[in-house]
């Protein structure tokens, strides 16, 4: 039976009431008071102190002070007046039992309220999170692809001025070896010229008939078939080739690319487009190289490797929406699940991986032997081991030289074998 409490005193003002309720000998936490707008209730086994109030009061702005063996209220009145008495007098124990009841009800009611607002808010701050991660991962990609702009923009500089410096070095050269030409032509003339002047000479005594043909056209044409045969040929001329390339997708070169693999990767983005439905609430704020279901699958992997387990959940959850088929978003989940302790889920996780791995091929041996091993994991954690030992057996069948798969089915036999 519980001892009630009898003895406290009471002031009260226009706009509060001030009630001192001593508790000596017993250990006072805010757990053990409980207050709507309507009733205080103060219990601490054997003790029990009760009062439905005599009106309303404002119990979010109330206060309660523990201290010395007292605890000091202050209830704020929702309307200025006075009070005859501090609780109702009314021997009616049905109306104090309703009303009892009412404001064990309300407080309920406000309870969940406060539940579902959490859970709203955490929601808010876990997509915030992911979007705020998005961010910083889009403006890393930006600051690098600017970095690479203009490192291009700079080789491309350094390669035009180098070009122009050589074009320039060969008209200098083709100017120069058309100078010493012509110089050599000049002198090639000058030469035969004074030549021709020594023969003339020699012959001015003889007769007008031998001079004749000396001066005449067939001295002239002499020298000009020779000269012709001296002359070097003139350089060839210059000209511009255009080079054309062929669009691609990817920046890599064709002879450097793997074109099967890169027409596969094309094929499943278009897959994933085509799977967004338009009722995604959670898609619409995301810009369009951020609904990437590989693309979230990395930034799940990233999130796993630095223990932000609830951020990797949400990242693949984002990635199974917008593509169901591919098995690693579900045996990356299952082991999230696993480090969460959520160990239903990562059973079912691992559980629809293990179907999207079939047929069973040599490929995916290995994604197959760890969604057996979560599995089987998550089976022990339950301690259902007769299901984690027949998983783990069927990951030794797949892959029988895995040492630590065979350790861990043998500790599950022992386990099976004690109980």
């Amino acid at each position: 039976m519980p001892v009630w409490l009898r003895e406290y005193s009471w002031r009260q003002t226009g706009s509060a009431v001030y009630l001192s309720l001593p508790l000596r000998g017993v250990r006072v936490t805010p757990a053990n008071i409980f207050c709507t707008d309507q009733y205080l209730k103060v219990s601490i086994p054997p003790f029990l102190f009760e009062a439905i109030l005599y009106a309303p009061i404002d119990e979010t702005n109330s206060t309660a002070k523990i201290g010395n063996g007292i605890i000091f209220f202050t209830l704020y009145k929702k309307e200025e007046a006075m009070w005859d008495s501090l609780t109702i007098e009314n021997d009616n124990k049905e109306k104090l039992q309703y009303l009892r009841e009412n404001a064990v009800l309300k407080a309920h009611e406000k309870a969940k309220e406060e539940t579902e607002a959490k859970k709203v808010t955490k929601q808010e701050h876990k997509k915030y999170a992911l979007e705020a991660t998005m961010k910083l991962e889009e403006a890393e990609r930006k600051r690098i692809e600017n970095l690479k702009e203009k490192e291009r923009q700079k080789v491309t500089k350094e390669l035009e001025l180098w070009k122009k410096q050589q074009e320039d070095a060969e008209k200098q050269k083709r100017v120069q070896k058309g100078g010493e030409l012509h110089q050599e032509v000049q002198q090639l003339k000058e030469r035969k010229k004074e030549k021709m002047n020594k023969t003339r000479i020699r012959n001015e005594g003889t007769s007008e008939t031998r001079l004749k043909p000396t001066k005449g056209h067939g001295s002239y044409s002499i020298f000009s078939e020779n000269l012709k045969e001296e002359q070097l040929p003139a350089p060839r001329s210059a000209a511009t080739v255009k080079i054309n390339f062929t669009s691609r997708v990817f920046p890599t070169a064709l002879r450097e690319s793997r074109a099967a693999e890169e027409e596969e990767w094309l094929r499943k983005q278009a897959e994933a487009r085509r799977t967004i439905s338009a009722d995604l609430s959670e898609l619409e704020d995301l810009r369009e190289e951020e609904k990437n279901p590989d693309w979230l699958k990395d930034k799940g992997n990233k999130m796993f490797a630095m223990g932000n387990y609830l951020a990797a959940v949400n990242a693949y959850n984002l990635a199974v929406q917008l593509n169901n088929k591919l098995p690693l978003l579900y045996l990356n989940r299952a082991a999230c699940h696993l480090k969460l302790r959520n160990l239903h889920k990562a059973i079912e996780d691992s559980s629809k991986a293990l179907e999207l791995l079939t047929p069973p091929v040599p490929d995916n041996e290995n994604a197959r032997v760890k969604a057996y091993v979560r599995r089987g994991t998550a089976f022990c954690q339950l301690e259902l081991y007769t299901e984690g030992l027949q998983d783990y057996e069927a990951a030794l069948k797949i892959d029988p030289k895995n040492r630590t798969v065979e350790k861990d089915a043998e500790k599950i036999r022992h386990l099976i074998q004690g109980t």
